[in-house]
């Protein structure tokens, strides 16, 4: 995703936590899939973190994203 950004570009990002577990409301069932705040700063070291954070949220993104869930948003631009 990086290296399709121009200079000046904006990646925007939106995910699932590790507590998504605990909801069962959509995202990958296995915590290895899901995003931190950790990964996500090293997995875009290379970029301007804008906004990251962590939050929790209704979704209702047809039956298999719907309902109560933990979520973490990140926006960031390449220098």
């Amino acid at each position: 995703m990086v290296r399709c950004l121009k200079p000046g570009g904006t990646l925007v990002l939106q995910g699932y936590t590790p507590r998504q577990l605990e909801y069962r409301t959509g995202g990958p069932p296995v915590a290895s899939h899901l995003y931190t705040p950790q990964l996500l700063r090293k997995a875009f070291k290379g970029l301007e973190i804008v906004e990251l954070r962590e939050y929790e949220g209704e979704l209702a993104e047809g039956t298999g994203h719907k309902g109560h869930s933990a979520l973490i948003g990140l926006v960031a631009r390449k220098r």
